[in-house]
C-alpha cells in the first residue's frame, strides 16, 4: 500500500489504492492552519485539462506537472505536437514539470541486478530495462516538452505510474539524475476512484479535513472512468485550502518527503 508519500512496491500492488481511507470531518470545522502545499498533476486523460488549468491561473497557483504521453479524450495522445499550445501556456504560468514516464507502463519486478521490468496494463507488450533504457524511458516525455515549449521549468524527480516501484527502478533513476517523488497519503484527492463509491462531497470533505502543511498533492488533468470528475468540486477545495492559509508551491528540485 502507498507509503505517507506515495511510493509503492510492485509487491503492494494488491492493496490497491481506491482502498484507502476516505472518511473525514466536516471541513467547515477546520480552523485556520497555514503552510506550503505541493499540487501534483499526472497527464491522465486530460478531458478538463483546460478547465482546471483556468481555475489555477485565476488563483495563481503553480502545480508541479508530471508528463507521460498517454492517450487523450481528443483520439490523440497527451504529448503529441497538437498538445503544444496547451503545454507552452502552462510554461508561462510558470508550472514546474518533471517525468511521469514515456509510455505509462507499470514496474513490475526487478530479474537479475541492474534490470527492471517494465510492462503495460494495456496489452501492449513489456520489456526489461537496463540503465540506459530506463534512462531514456524517463527522458523522452522532458525531451518532447522542450520541443514544443523550450524554457520550462523541469526539475529533477520522476514519478511511477501508480506510484508503484522497485529498488532497481529507484537505484536505476537515481543514476540518471532524478529522484521519485511520490505524494501524500491525505494528498490523494482520489479522482481515480469510482464516482459512486467515492462521491465528490467526500472527497472534498476528505481533502479539507484531512490536508496538512507539506503535503504533496497528487490529482490528474482528468480520467476516463470518473462518472463525475474531481474538476466539479476542485474550486471549492482549492479555495477552501486557501481560506485555511495555505499557499502553494512548486516542488523544489530534491522533492519532498
Amino acid at each position: 500500500m502507498p507509503t505517507r508519500r506515495g511510493v509503492l512496491t510492485a509487491a503492494a500492488v494488491a492493496f490497491p489504492l481506491g482502498a484507502l481511507p476516505l472518511g473525514a470531518l466536516p471541513a467547515q470545522a477546520q480552523p485556520r492552519s497555514g503552510g506550503t502545499l505541493y499540487l501534483t498533476i499526472d497527464t491522465g486523460w486530460s478531458r478538463e485539462a483546460e478547465r482546471i488549468a483556468a481555475m489555477l491561473a485565476a488563483r495563481q497557483i503553480r502545480a508541479t506537472l508530471f508528463l507521460a504521453d498517454e492517450p487523450s479524450f481528443r483520439g490523440d495522445r497527451t504529448l503529441d505536437a497538437a498538445w503544444a499550445p496547451f503545454w507552452r501556456a502552462r510554461v508561462a504560468e510558470g508550472h514546474g514539470f518533471a517525468s511521469h514516464t514515456w509510455r505509462h507502463w507499470y514496474f513490475a519486478a526487478d530479474p537479475g541486478p541492474g534490470r527492471v521490468r517494465y510492462a503495460s496494463r494495456r496489452n501492449e507488450g513489456g520489456e526489461t530495462l537496463d540503465a540506459a533504457a530506463l534512462c531514456a524511458e524517463l527522458m523522452r516525455p522532458i525531451q518532447a516538452l522542450a520541443a514544443m515549449a523550450p524554457g520550462a521549468n523541469v526539475l529533477p524527480l520522476w514519478r511511477a505510474p501508480g506510484g508503484i516501484t522497485t529498488p532497481n527502478a529507484l537505484h536505476l533513476a537515481a543514476g540518471c539524475g532524478l529522484r521519485h517523488q511520490g505524494w501524500s497519503r491525505a494528498g490523494f484527492l482520489g479522482d481515480e476512484l469510482d464516482a459512486a463509491a467515492h462521491p465528490n462531497a467526500a472527497l472534498l470533505n476528505r481533502a479539507l479535513a484531512n490536508i496538512r502543511d507539506q503535503d504533496v498533492l497528487m490529482m490528474h488533468w482528468g480520467v476516463r472512468s470518473r462518472r463525475d470528475p474531481l474538476a466539479n468540486v476542485l474550486e471549492p477545495m482549492l479555495d477552501g485550502l486557501l481560506a485555511r492559509g495555505f499557499r502553494f508551491s512548486v516542488l523544489p528540485p530534491g522533492g519532498i518527503g
